[in-house]
């Protein structure tokens, strides 16, 4: 198949591409490579993907309307992965419109150029976010989520309904994905992880938000990969005819959490660390930030289902990965 990966040079899409390289695919992978955080540490992802021969690279605005229906036109591609986004809860009350550009026009454009390109599966990323302060646990796909509490996840909600009115209207078949709390090797340096391990083995003191009262359902980069390649081949059905019709139920349309199913406090999260480095951290206590929530927690079921796939890699095997890295790629 040939295979879109937008956000390549991104901490999942890295990690997609390689994972789906050597499978016999066409891989084409897009990138703005914007500077919200060091855009060495993307090139050097995408310097790792160098002996992979099947993937290749273009850097690609997404919210660039003519150079993205170029791409599909040119490409025809059977099925995308789109990743590409502007991450970040708290980013979000300093910089709106950068949400607006990539994660609206440029998830607008990707659905247009899937749309006329035929495209036979978008898979896509929504978040965890979405759920807002939902005090049902763990949160399911069925729960309501129409009071989110910061833009980025606005936008994100924003994506699923999109995405279900392509859906729904021209029977793109799409599958939408709440990621929880990714980490770990080639993450992000906005992220916890990279943050509270630069901290911890600097010595320097650890923000820890709402005073540590808090949890999260931290899953590793290898589960959520293996989890969009399983349902990059799960194909949600389409109603079987182009008539538009108010029953939404028939369109094939779907989503899924990608979650470990157990959440971890923040504390026992930094203990982690701690173990992992063998240093004690420093903390230095602080109230919620606007726009956070309190715990995560997903309800992992209709992904098994559909998948036979559940996430399985605990926090003190993933951190430890994660620390190992750290240290080589910064030579600690």
């Amino acid at each position: 198949m040939k295979l879109l990966i937008t956000g390549m040079a991104g901490f999942i899409g890295h990690a997609v591409a390689r994972r789906l390289s050597g499978l016999g695919h066409e891989i084409l992978g897009v990138d703005n490579l914007n500077d919200y955080y060091d855009v060495s540490l993307k090139q050097a992802r995408l310097d790792d993907l160098a002996d992979c021969s099947d993937v290749r690279f273009e850097r690609l605005e997404l919210a660039d309307r003519p150079a993205v229906a170029e791409l599909f036109e040119r490409e025809a591609f059977d099925r995308v992965v789109h990743l590409a986004a502007q991450p970040g809860v708290r980013y979000s009350l300093e910089n709106p419109n950068a949400y607006v550009d990539a994660n609206l026009v440029g998830h607008m454009n990707v659905l247009e150029g899937c749309r006329h390109a035929r495209v036979e599966h978008l898979v896509y990323a929504s978040s965890s976010s979405v759920y807002g302060a939902n005090d049902k646990i763990p949160f399911g796909t069925d729960d309501n989520v129409d009071h989110p509490i910061s833009l980025y996840a606005a936008t994100k909600k924003a994506n699923e309904l999109m995405a279900h009115t392509y859906s729904h209207l021209y029977d793109l078949p799409t599958t939408g994905l709440r990621f929880f709390t990714v980490y770990g090797p080639w993450g992000r340096p906005d992220m916890a992880m990279f943050k509270f391990t630069r901290a911890v083995l600097e010595g320097q003191p650890l923000e820890v938000f709402n005073h540590g009262d808090m949890s999260r359902d931290f899953t590793y980069i290898d589960d959520i990969v293996e989890g969009i390649a399983r349902v990059l081949d799960t194909v949600p059905q389409p109603r079987g005819t182009s008539e538009v019709t108010t029953d939404t139920r028939s369109a094939p349309y779907v989503l899924y959490n990608i979650g470990h199913g157990s959440p971890v406090s923040l504390m026992e999260f930094i203990r982690a660390i701690e173990r992992a480095t063998g240093i004690e951290a420093k903390l230095e206590m602080q109230p919620m930030q606007p726009g956070d929530v309190p715990r995560t927690w997903a309800d992992t079921e209709a992904l098994l289902a559909a998948t036979g796939y559940r996430p399985s890699i605990g926090v003190d095997e993933g951190v430890a990965r994660f620390v190992e890295w750290y240290k080589c790629y910064f030579k600690v």
